[in-house]
This record gives structure tokens, sequence and C-alpha cells, in this order.
């Protein structure tokens, strides 16, 4: 959650005003402090929608990787369960049932050795999923470098290109992040890059499904391999954890032929997100582990305070149920067939839009949506009259959110345009984008210079809940 800081607000003085039309005399409202009386509801609503009405349009977020888009079924649904919380099992035990149905339906999806036997939980995203695969991965190293009496800080493997989750893991549990940087036109991180910063004292290796620099899937099985060599070599044996925030929930419908999950004995846990491509409204996520012995059983807590025993391993005691509802509902409404047709749509609608716009003329693709329906794209070099950052701007006038960011180190020279196709946006609004995109282009290019840069990017600036500004958050 992004940090507000009190300065930040300094510039806005006035309270808010009630229209007349709701009391007959004038009404002020602190903006930043409680009001000292009630006032009606529909008073209440009125104020809060129309502040509302200044932001985005969720549908036009191009940024975002979260549904903007649900049936009005799986809403209702979610208004049904808005009061549950997702920790009472013994109180609501069906919601609880249909949590362990979804464990189960993602752990055959992922190919686990025995579906039966799943583990794995709901959670409010999958950041906080990531980091409780994560910590399972620094629990089995506590427990095999226990014997030797080590005092060594454990460390833990990925590309610069990861999800800023995983530096706040490092960060807040205390775990050595080595990065691999990215290097010419390899923008993920590779098998030999992984191998040569492991040590045993390496808790595992991040692999991510999904790159949110540019939507491409980091080669799952090649580094598997380089740490089933390494082994050999030297004795070390080295997970892997696979982010798989957007690309868990594509692979399996579109790239079935693309080994990247447990049907590699090294890939020890796998996080998604429901609320991406997983079609359900934010938030919830999805971690698995392929067996039991690769959650250590100390991790779980058991409490009974709320009647009965309940197991629980998570960062979140109280949650709501709704959208884990709301995800069974989408995995029985769409089947495998229904989802492999609405991720392919996706697909389509992004490659189709990838190739019109590297058919512009200023711009060069950097992927082309042909993993997860995300491709980035740059202002081609010789274009001088302006920068990613004024097409993002220009954009932004006609209600596109679309954001412009650089490349994290060795490509901090890299500066980019990133479009995220989800479910909803359509044939039709890439056609409008494009148009849009036309438009603003012969405005831009009769400019001499930039008008804008990586400082004036404001509110599409990539990284802006990192500590690294050149860190993707998880949108």
């Amino acid at each position: 959650m992004p940090l507000k800081r009190a300065q930040e607000h300094h510039h806005i003085s006035r309270d808010l005003e009630l229209n007349p039309v709701f009391s007959r005399e004038p009404v002020k409202v602190p903006r930043y402090a409680l009001p000292k009386g009630e006032m009606e509801p529909e008073t209440a609503y009125q104020l809060v929608h129309d502040e509302l009405m200044l932001d985005g349009n969720a549908r036009l977020n191009l940024a975002t990787f979260v549904s903007t888009w649900t049936e009005p079924q799986a809403l209702r649904l979610m208004g049904e369960c808005a009061e549950k919380n997702m920790i009472d099992k013994d109180e609501y035990p069906q919601t609880a049932e249909l949590e362990t149905r979804c464990v189960h339906m993602l752990a055959r999806l992922w190919n686990a050795p025995d579906a039966h036997r799943a583990v794995g939980c709901s959670t409010t995203g999958s950041s906080e999923a990531a980091m409780l695969g994560g910590l399972a991965l620094k629990r089995r190293w506590q427990h095999r470098r226990a014997a030797d009496g080590t005092t060594a800080k454990p460390n833990l493997v990925m590309g610069i290109n990861v999800q800023i989750c995983w530096e706040k893991f490092a960060d807040y549990f205390d775990v050595e992040a080595r990065y691999a940087p990215m290097e010419g036109e390899r923008y993920h991180l590779s098998p030999e890059a992984a191998v040569e910063l492991c040590d045993e004292n390496t808790i595992g290796v991040v692999a991510v499904l999904g790159s949110t620099f540019d939507g491409s899937y980091e080669p799952v099985a090649e580094l598997a391999a380089a740490l089933d060599d390494l082994q050999e070599r030297t004795g070390l044996d080295i997970p892997i954890h696979v982010d798989g925030a957007s690309g868990a929930m594509i692979a399996p419908f579109l790239d079935p032929d693309l080994v990247w999950d447990f049907r590699l004995p090294r890939v020890a846990s796998i996080n998604t997100s429901g609320h991406k491509f997983g079609l359900v409204m934010p938030g919830v996520g999805w971690a698995l582990w392929r067996d039991e012995q690769a959650l250590p059983d100390d991790l779980v807590f058991h409490v009974n305070y709320l009647g009965g025993d309940m197991p629980t391993f998570a960062l979140n005691f109280s949650r709501p149920g709704a959208q884990v509802v709301a995800q069974y509902y989408n995995f029985l409404r769409l089947g495998f067939d229904g989802y492999r047709r609405v991720q392919q749509t996706c697909r389509d609608v992004a490659t189709r839009l990838a190739g019109e716009i590297a058919g512009l003329g200023p711009f060069e693709l950097i992927t082309d949506g042909s993993q997860t329906p995300v491709f980035a794209f740059r202002v081609r070099q010789g274009i001088d009259a302006f920068s990613v950052f004024d097409v993002s701007a220009a954009l932004r006038e006609r209600g596109w959110l679309v954001p412009a960011y650089t490349f994290p180190e060795n490509r901090t020279d890299l500066a980019v345009l990133r479009i995220v196709v989800r479910n909803g946006f359509s044939h039709d609004l890439a056609d409008l984008l494009l148009a849009d995109l036309k438009r603003v282009l012969e405005r831009l290019e009769h400019q001499s210079v930039p008008q804008r840069s990586a400082d004036d990017a404001g509110g599409f600036a990539h990284g802006a809940e990192t500590k690294n500004p050149k860190r993707p958050g998880r949108h």
C-alpha cells in the first residue's frame, strides 16, 4: 500500500462543500478530520461519488493487470458474501470448501504430482502468495543448514525484472536479494546468470512467468535444467518458485506444451493472481506447493478461538471470502474451454494491436503479446521529436492510461510504453486506441524536441510504490 504522508495534502486547504440541493444552509465538510456530526446516507454517498469522478476509467486503464470487468452474476455473489471472513472456516464451512476445490483445480491445472493431496491456500493477491512461497523456501533452507550451525545470511536469486513484492520479501524477512541484471536484448533471468549467483546459502531461484516489464515468460525448464546440472556438479539442491501472477493463468490454456509447472521436479511452489487473468475482481491470489514436504509444517499455525481447529498459513488473518467465491464461480462458469477462449481472445487482441502499432512507423516492439497478452514498445532510434512519456501524456488526454517507464539496470537507457490486454478490452476498443494514437502522433511529430521525460511521468511512474524507482509495482 502506498504511504500517504501529511505533507502531501498541504496544498489542499479548502473543506469539501455540500451541494446546496442537500441542505438549506451552507455546509462544509473537513477533508482530513472526522466531521463533528452525522449526515444522511445519500448525502455522504454523493460527496464520495462526486470526488471519485476524478479517477480514470478502469476499462481504459491499460497499465493494470488487474481485472476491471466481470459478469453481473459474479458481482452478485460477491455482494452476498461481502460480510464473510475467509479465516472463519468453522462459521463459513462451505466458503472454505469452495477454497479447497479451487486449490485442487489449480493443482490439476499446474500438474501437481498428486492433486488429491494438494497443498495450497488463497491469499489477498499474488504478492502475498509470493511472500508465502519465499518464506517456505527460507524455512526449508534453515532446516537444511541447521545441522551445520551456519550463521550465514540466506539469499534469493532472481532477475532484476521481478515484481516489487520480491524486493519487499527480501527486506522484510532478512534475505539477501541477488538480482541478475538485464543485458542487451535479454530482459529477464537466464539460466547462466541464475547459476552464477547461486551458492550454499541460496534458498531458491524465482522464475517469472509473465514479466511485468514486457509480458515475457522466463525459461523455467531451462532454469531447472541448469540447476539440475549445478546439483550434479556441486551437490547444491536449489528449488524454484514460479511467480505466475499472470502467466500461470495463461500458459495452461494457450501453451499446454510449455513445461514450466510441477511437471518439473525442481519447482517447489507457484503463485498466481486470481484477480488478474484468473478473471476475478481484486483481491485474491493463490499459493500452491508441490507436496507437503515443500511447505514446512512449522510455518502452519493452528487456531481454535473461532471454533474448531483451523490450520492457517498467511500474512493476513481477516480477509474477505467474496473473491474466493467469485473465483469458484468463474471456474464453474467457464471451465477449461471457456478460459482458453477468453485468454486466446486477449492474446489475439494483443498481437494484432502490437502489429498495428509497429506498422505506424515511429515505434519498435520489445514484445508482441504472444506470451502473456502484454506487450511493450519504444520509440525508434532517430525519432527525436517526442518520447514515450509524451505519447503516454497525450493518450491520457483521451482517457487512455498507458504507462511509460524505463527498464532497470543494465538497460536504464531503454524507455518503453506497455499495454496490458485484459478480458473486456475488445478488438473494437483496440481500434479506438489505435485511432487516438494516430491522432496524437500527428501532433507530436511537429514538436522540435521531446517535452517530457521519466521525471515527468507523474501517475504513470512504473515503480511508484518502490524504493527503487526502476522496479515495477504489481498493478
